[in-house]
């Protein structure tokens, strides 16, 4: 019985470290080879979650620095009716961005794969 409920508990352990690594329910995804074809488009809103020294240090044109812990007190400087597009170091932090944007009830939410290390 013991072994049973170690099985068990393992199991609730892997299955919510894989909950957390996957990608967020209607996000929509892209490489960054999209996101420069859609680099432009001015009814979308481009958010790099990076820490303001990582922005700094390099960004790409058009997209606006707030820092992930930053977002949840931010949100309000996003319009829900346009897309978010959203970019960290490595897909990581812009994974977690695009949940909290999904539960704040943003319907169009980006995560873009790779994040600036797939960019350079």
């Amino acid at each position: 019985m013991m072994e049973y409920l170690n099985y068990l508990l393992l199991l609730l352990i892997i299955f919510f470290f894989v909950q957390r690594l996957m990608p967020t329910k209607g996000v929509r995804q892209i490489s960054v080879t999209n996101l420069k074809m859609e680099l432009n488009d001015p009814n979308k809103q481009y958010i790099d979650v990076r820490t303001t020294g990582e922005f700094k240090a390099n960004s790409i044109r058009g997209f606006k620095n707030i820092p992930l812990h930053q977002l949840a007190q931010k949100i309000g400087e996003l319009s829900k009716e346009r897309e978010v597009i959203i970019i960290c170091q490595s897909g990581m932090r812009s994974n977690k961005a695009t949940k909290l944007l999904k539960k704040q009830g943003f319907n169009k939410v980006t995560n873009v794969k790779g994040g600036m290390s797939a960019w350079t």
